[in-house]
């Protein structure tokens, strides 16, 4: 079976500063994504598609699509603030897109079949893909519930030294599916341990998922409903119907959040997929001089080659 990475590239990366999809954390220029794309084409996937924005689109292809070059297929979709169902328009105040759930909505016209969706700064591991396309090569497209699945991290693994994060905590049923993810902010290391807000064990949701291309049915009826309580359909919704209720500036559609309710209306089953890779994340600049350490340890311990492409 052909399995296609999707990988969420469009953000900016305001907290860290800048592309920080772009940043090298290897010892020849390695990027984050360079890792994750390595991991996926040696456990099996054979296609890429990068969500992108059509403003640093170039300097994307050159200094990351270039490096796969001959190596796997690569499309590129484009992820912006006006790219939504008609007739739902932005507000004049918007100035980005409309969040990871919106961003893979944008694909939907470029997947499908079956495929594994990823952010493109953070570290997920080699075991993260080869359980993704284990259980992307035995998923149905057709069944019902639709049979999606998420990799799941230990939150404790997964928190910066360098300021608070938000994190999806996740609520599992006893047979290891996802009942559904609720965002916490402002979440530091202080806050884990006895006594304290989080134990550290809690399984967490890094935006690590495999979907039927049912995902995108799904995805387009919710971000509807979406925008239809947000900005409201052009000449048909009363003007102070939001008041006191989300910017319609700023409120983000989350591909977690989507997940969640689409398995409270039992559409789809999501298997939770535990893993000990080891997550690193980029979310500020004074977390680099971290990952590259950890990566130039497991360079040293042969998991990955000193250069990859």
């Amino acid at each position: 079976m052909a399995l296609t990475l999707v990988v969420l590239a469009a953000g900016m990366g305001s907290r860290y500063g800048g592309l920080k999809q772009i940043d090298p954390v290897g010892p020849n220029g390695e990027t984050v994504l360079d890792y994750a794309v390595f991991d996926a084409l040696r456990c099996g996937f054979d296609r890429l598609v990068f969500v992108i924005r059509r403003d640093f689109e170039a300097v994307f292809r050159e200094k990351i699509g270039a490096r796969y070059a001959g190596r796997v297929a690569i499309d590129y979709v484009y992820q912006a603030v006006e790219t939504l169902p008609a007739p739902f328009v932005p507000p004049a105040a918007r100035e980005k897109p409309w969040g990871t759930g919106h961003a893979l909505w944008c694909a939907r016209q470029a997947v499908t079949e079956n495929f594994a969706a990823i952010n493109a700064d953070d570290f997920y591991g080699a075991d993260s893909f080869r359980r993704l396309a284990e259980f992307l090569r035995s998923a149905s497209p057709t069944a019902s519930p639709a049979p999606f699945a998420m990799v799941g991290f230990r939150m404790a693994n997964t928190l910066s030294e360098h300021g608070s994060v938000s994190r999806g905590v996740c609520s599992l049923a006893e047979d290891g599916a996802l009942q559904s993810i609720v965002e916490h902010t402002s979440i530091a290391p202080d806050a884990i341990g006895p006594d304290r807000r989080f134990t550290g064990n809690e399984i967490v949701s890094m935006n690590c998922w495999g979907f039927t291309p049912a995902v995108f049915t799904t995805l387009d009826e919710q971000l509807r409903e979406f925008l239809e309580r947000t900005v409201g359909v052009p000449g048909v919704t009363p003007v102070n119907k939001f008041t006191g209720g989300a910017d319609p500036a700023k409120a983000e559609f989350y591909l977690p959040a989507a997940v969640s309710t689409a398995i409270a209306e039992q559409r789809v089953r999501v298997t939770v997929l535990p893993t000990e890779s080891s997550w690193f994340g980029v979310t500020y600049r004074d977390d680099k001089p971290r990952v590259s350490a950890a990566v130039a340890r497991l360079i040293a311990a042969g998991v990955y080659p000193a250069k990859l492409f």
